[in-house]
C-alpha cells in the first residue's frame, strides 16, 4: 500500500498525537479523514456551542478535502460524534450539515458519546472520500 499524508498548515499539528488529518490510499484512491474537531493551532476550542463546534469541525474537514485536491462531492461516508444524546442536537445540526453538503449527499452515521478529544470538545466529524484524481 502506498499512502500519502494530508496535513494542511492551517490545522493543528497532529504528529505529537500520532495522527495525520488525512491519509490517501493511492491504490484505492480513498481519502480517510481523521476526526475533525473545533481546535485551533494550539489545540484549544474557540466555541462552546454544539452548533459552533460542528461548523468549525466541518470547515476543518473542508480544509483536508481541499488539501487533497478534493471536495464535499467526493465524500462517501461521514460519522458525526456528539457529546450527549444525538437527538437533542439534531434540530441544530441538520441545517448546518445540509448547508455544508449542498446538493451532494453521502452516507452519514450520527453517534451520541460521553467523551471526545478533550473536555471542551462537543463534536467530532470523520469521513471517507473517493478521489477522482491522484
Amino acid at each position: 500500500m502506498t499512502k500519502r499524508l494530508v496535513n494542511p498548515a492551517s490545522l493543528y499539528d497532529g504528529s505529537p498525537l500520532g495522527l495525520s488529518h488525512g491519509t490517501i490510499d493511492q491504490e484505492s484512491s480513498l481519502l480517510f479523514i481523521s476526526g475533525q474537531v473545533a481546535w485551533d493551532l494550539q489545540h484549544l476550542v474557540s466555541d462552546n456551542s454544539v452548533a459552533g463546534q460542528f461548523s468549525l469541525a466541518l470547515e476543518n474537514m473542508r480544509r483536508v478535502l481541499t488539501e487533497a485536491d478534493s471536495n464535499v462531492d467526493d465524500l462517501l461516508h461521514m460519522r458525526i460524534y456528539v457529546r450527549g444524546e444525538l437527538e437533542d442536537h439534531m434540530e441544530v445540526l441538520a441545517p448546518i450539515l445540509s448547508n455544508f453538503l449542498g446538493k451532494s449527499r453521502t452516507a452519514i452515521t450520527g453517534i451520541g458519546v460521553s467523551s471526545l478529544a478533550s473536555r471542551a470538545t462537543l463534536v467530532e466529524v470523520e469521513a471517507v472520500a473517493r478521489l477522482r484524481r491522484l
